[in-house]
């Protein structure tokens, strides 16, 4: 039950847009700084990691894809047709 309650706050939170998330944060840390003995302090706290998780999830992940673009070879050019383009340099 809890694990499935998770995977669905998951799925939640990654279809949410970063951009969207990344306007948010100013305000959540301001309330996350600003310490109150409530649930609703708690709830900015757990918003403001959430937030922080999907930014550094993404971080990771271009991260990764760049990495492995950059490990794969570079494609040797193919041999152009006809005459070669050189140019005369004289001393």
């Amino acid at each position: 039950m809890l694990e499935s309650s998770l995977d669905k706050m998951a799925q939640q939170i990654l279809s949410l847009d970063e951009a969207s998330l990344a306007s948010l944060w100013g305000k959540y840390k301001n309330r996350m700084e600003s310490f109150q003995p409530s649930k609703e302090w708690e709830k900015a706290v757990i918003i403001f990691f959430i937030i922080n998780a999907v930014r550094a999830k993404n971080e990771i992940f271009n991260e990764q894809i760049l990495k492995m673009h950059s490990d794969k070879p570079m494609p040797t050019p193919l041999p152009q047709k006809g005459k070669p383009n050189l140019r005369l340099v004289k001393d």
